[in-house]
């Protein structure tokens, strides 16, 4: 089985899907409720009107191999970073940041390390 998309809660979706929009993303579907974006590889994701903000333990990844200048790219339209890349003690190379509604994002490489870490527990057969 496979992960088909992840839908995040926003409060003002005009300004959600313009932040989406100025990350890269293709957008799908555009309606007064309900958003979907079409990221690089294929996979999807969504932004659906929650008009009572609620705080929530939601964190959404998106990988880039030129991490450090995609986050350049961004920051020079007008993006903001609560961290700027790091390289993080799991192996993997972040930044963080979060949109109009309050959600985390953490734009990251992991390379190798995403699917096989040094501790990987179980691996297919």
């Amino acid at each position: 089985m496979n992960l088909n998309q992840v839908t995040l809660p926003v409060h003002n979706m005009q300004q959600c899907t313009h932040f989406y929009r100025v990350l890269g993303f293709l957008q799908i579907v555009d309606t007064e409720h309900y958003a979907r974006f079409e990221c690089p590889n294929g996979a999807t994701f969504s932004l659906s009107l929650n008009e009572n903000p609620q705080q929530h333990g939601v964190t959404i990844y998106f990988e880039h191999e030129q991490l450090d200048e995609w986050v350049e790219q961004l920051q020079q339209k007008g993006i903001t970073f609560t961290e700027l890349p790091q390289d993080k003690r799991y192996l993997w190379r972040e930044a963080q940041l979060q949109d109009p509604s309050g959600n985390k994002i953490k734009l990251y490489w992991a390379g190798e390390n995403r699917l096989n870490p040094p501790w990987r527990v179980e691996k297919r057969k």
